[in-house]
């Protein structure tokens, strides 16, 4: 590291090595250094804590900045007419738990099962107690046959607030990127079937394709070529078979509504 100090100096100091005339006045002259400036040392152990403090305000500033910024940007965005449960007045008071209408998670409350997670049909859980009474009994029926080969048909899914719905709807936007992209697998508030209890998402695997094999003399039906969780009561597939799948939500007239 270099060393010397006239690189430090004061402005107006004169440098190293500068020449003077000697104390007697001869033409002699001598080379006297002149003296370190006495903050030579000091300053740049100062000039680094001084850095240091600017660095860390400016990294805070920042933190906060994006932080703000992010709200900003996600209120504007959620707030929009056309953003899925916002503004639409699809949702309201009354149609789900506290916390899902606030936009958080929703509760059991809402008929929320966790992704993963499964109930008995006998359960007396929101999700299950809330489908119509017909769904639940031709699934019972379902699950008397089902055992017999040895398989449990489980609910994944059942019966949902609009505050879920919602919810679902909006996470599958942020997933696929776009609201129609999510159209082909999540219904609205007031489309879903789930919310009218009228549909039921069955697992394990093993159990749905099961359902999707035998279902028909008992009622039930796969909906949607795409989602082989998902059934719907149609009482008049015992006689003449279940009707040809939709190959999404996106076709099926009563998802436009």
């Amino acid at each position: 590291m270099d060393t010397n100090t006239s690189a430090l100096r004061r402005p107006g100091s004169a440098p190293d090595g500068i020449l003077h005339r000697d104390a007697g006045g001869g033409g002699t002259r001598t080379a006297v250094p002149s003296p370190a400036p006495q903050h030579a040392k000091s300053r740049k152990p100062l000039r680094r804590r001084r850095l240091f403090r600017i660095v860390v305000t400016l990294t805070v500033l920042a933190t906060l900045g994006a932080g703000t910024a992010a709200a900003v940007i996600t209120a504007a965005v959620t707030a929009r007419p056309d953003y899925p449960g916002a503004g639409t007045g699809a949702v309201t008071s009354g149609d789900g738990s506290a916390s899902a209408l606030s936009g958080g998670t929703p509760t059991a409350e809402d008929g929320y099962l966790a992704d993963g997670d499964s109930v008995a049909l006998s359960d007396s859980v929101p999700a299950v107690a809330n489908l119509e009474p017909g769904l639940r009994e031709a699934l019972g029926q379902a699950l008397a046959a089902a055992e017999e080969d040895g398989l449990e048909l489980r609910v994944a899914s059942g019966w949902r607030s609009k505050a879920y719905q919602a919810w679902l709807l909006r996470d599958a936007v942020r997933t696929y990127g776009s609201e129609a992209e999510a159209a082909r697998w999540v219904g609205t508030p007031d489309t879903s079937l789930h919310v009218k209890g009228q549909a039921v998402d069955i697992g394990p695997y093993d159990a749905a394709d099961w359902l999707n094999r035998h279902g028909a003399q008992f009622g039930l039906c796969r909906t949607y070529d795409n989602e082989a969780w998902h059934f719907e009561l149609s009482p008049s597939a015992i006689d003449q078979g279940c009707p040809p799948m939709y190959r999404d939500p996106t076709e099926d007239p009563r998802m436009r509504g």
